[in-house]
């Protein structure tokens, strides 16, 4: 399809109105997520809801989810000459069959049209792509859906690891709650930190991930390693104790263990010494505190366990290939 630029419109003390484009076979909380993010935004400066929010699809009437629950919705059609902010494609496996639907494609292309922000959720990405809008541009989608949007799409700079992706006003998401940290990360730009993190607190969700951060998490991988939960109680125990010396020793006596015991089971079922699992867990709280935080880069690797900047530095630079300055530079949410 031919290349997409959205009109540019602007709003002044009025919520802004994100339009939410659903199709048979969503993943319901793919919807519900940003939705509810969306409707929790109160904008500071006028204490009032920054966002109004719609569910549309290509007919209106109710729309059967991957769930028991079908989602009401109205026509695309009826939101043609709105003031759009935000355009929200939601994910799910139907969205297979809905970038091959001629009809509902169009809509959607000047449903976009119209919008200063255009986004996905998940395989959403593959319905975007599908109408051109993702041409020449970087995009995520769930991992499973990566493939499938490289090959059909080879105008799409697709990559596989971010939770989310800003190409210009153009943004896709990872898998599922991946849509509540782009949402979380919009609602930070459009209204400011503060809204976010105020959602974020009630929602109880991390505040906020950034969108550089793996959609394959650090935390599941440990899990995946560990099936049994073996290793669980540790973990925790490490991450509340990091500005201890986290000895070999220290672990072993943790799980009631001799060091050579443990440090052999360790290895063995985690696929990594335990002293660089220490150094992981202690430059992921360090990246949590780089993101969401103004403490020093030396009061970050004091309160991390790391002691002094330089070895915090040389631990990112192994582990994430970017210094600690470099890392709050970029991943930073102001």
């Amino acid at each position: 399809m031919a290349s997409f630029t959205a009109k540019h419109k602007e709003t002044v003390d009025e919520p802004k109105l994100v339009v939410f484009v659903v199709y048979r076979d969503i993943v319901l909380l793919d919807l519900v997520g940003p939705l509810q993010v969306f409707s929790h935004a109160i904008d500071q400066k006028t204490n009032a809801h920054g966002y109004s929010c719609a569910v549309t699809s290509l007919n209106g009437g109710m729309v059967q989810t991957n769930t028991v629950v079908p989602i009401p919705s109205e026509a695309m059609s009826r939101y043609m000459n709105r003031q759009i902010h935000t355009v929200v494609i939601v994910g799910g496996d139907g969205a297979y069959s809905a970038m091959r639907d001629g009809a509902f494609l169009q809509e959607v292309t000047a449903l976009a049209a119209g919008a200063q922000r255009v986004c996905s959720v998940c395989s959403g990405a593959l319905i975007l792509a599908a109408a051109g809008i993702l041409d020449g541009r970087r995009a995520v989608t769930h991992w499973e859906d990566c493939k499938a949007l490289a090959t059909e799409f080879p105008s799409v700079h697709v990559e596989i690891d971010p939770i989310y992706l800003k190409d210009g006003h153009v943004w896709t998401s990872a898998g599922i709650t991946a849509g509540m940290d782009m949402s979380l990360a919009i609602v930070a730009e459009d209204l400011g930190r503060t809204a976010a993190l105020k959602i974020a607190r009630s929602m109880v969700t991390n505040m906020v991930r950034s969108g550089g951060q793996s959609q394959f998490s650090p935390i599941l991988q440990r899990q995946l390693s560990d099936a049994t939960g073996r290793f669980d109680h540790l973990h925790h125990w490490i991450s509340d104790n990091l500005q201890k010396t986290l000895s070999v020793e220290t672990l072993a006596a943790q799980m009631n263990m001799s060091a050579r015991n443990f440090s052999r089971l360790y290895s063995g079922q985690m696929g990594l010494t335990p002293a660089k699992a220490v150094e992981a867990i202690r430059a992921e709280v360090a990246q949590g505190l780089l993101e969401t935080t103004d403490l020093s880069i030396k009061q970050i690797a004091a309160r991390c366990g790391f002691n002094d900047e330089e070895r915090m530095r040389r631990a990112f630079m192994r582990l994430l290939r970017v210094s600690p300055s470099d890392y709050r530079q970029s991943f930073r949410i102001d």
